[in-house]
């Protein structure tokens, strides 16, 4: 079986949101599974000197127009949320603890917390509702809910998003397979082409 592809990502992240919708069937084609890794840009930020696409001049207006678009291809729901961006530390401190319990739980609630933001403009970086997309879910948001408050989980959660950086992950979406990193999700034709043949 190969290496899993793993799927960095922030959950303000409009481009990570489309390439949630599409990084599973890109995966199961080459019998491959993907570790959903939530990361904070920040941080990332603040080591690359790069800031949101949304306060760059030009391309910040590329991306209003072009993220609905890219939408529209792919039929994936979208309404741009307000506000805009957020920081998304609850949502993807729970996905770690999820992960821990049940992989596939914390997939489910990776798309939920997703749509909520970009598709019914719910502010998921207020824990409140972070919880509520949980309960939604049918997950236990009352055990969550005392979770996220763990320390244990607040470091884990710090040190992931170090290790991508380490990593070099400076963006969202960002893949690596087999440590090949792929930003963007401009890019998953390219590694659909690089599993299919192996490399280059």
């Amino acid at each position: 079986m190969p290496e899993p592809i793993d799927f960095y990502f922030d959950f303000s992240s409009p481009y990570g949101y489309v390439a949630a919708h599409l990084i599973e069937p890109l995966a199961q084609r080459h019998i491959r599974a993907v570790r959903w890794r939530p990361t904070l840009l920040g941080p990332a930020f603040q080591v690359s000197g790069n800031r949101p696409l949304g306060d760059q001049p030009l391309k910040g207006d590329y991306m209003r127009h072009d993220v609905p678009r890219l939408c529209r291809r792919y039929g994936i729901p979208f309404a741009w949320p307000e506000p805009f961006p957020i920081g998304t530390v609850a949502p993807a401190r729970a996905v770690y603890w999820l992960w821990d319990k049940d992989p596939d739980e914390a997939v489910r609630y990776a798309k939920a917390v997703y749509r909520a933001y970009f598709a019914e403009g719910r502010n998921i970086g207020d824990a409140a509702v972070a919880l509520q997309v949980a309960a939604d879910e049918g997950l236990d948001a009352e055990a969550l809910g005392q979770a996220l408050q763990d320390p244990d989980l607040k470091a884990r959660t710090k040190a992931a998003v170090e290790h991508a950086i380490k990593l070099g992950v400076f963006g969202s979406p960002f893949f690596l397979v087999d440590e090949e990193p792929f930003w963007g999700v401009d890019r998953l034709p390219l590694m659909d082409e690089w599993m299919a043949r192996g490399g280059w």
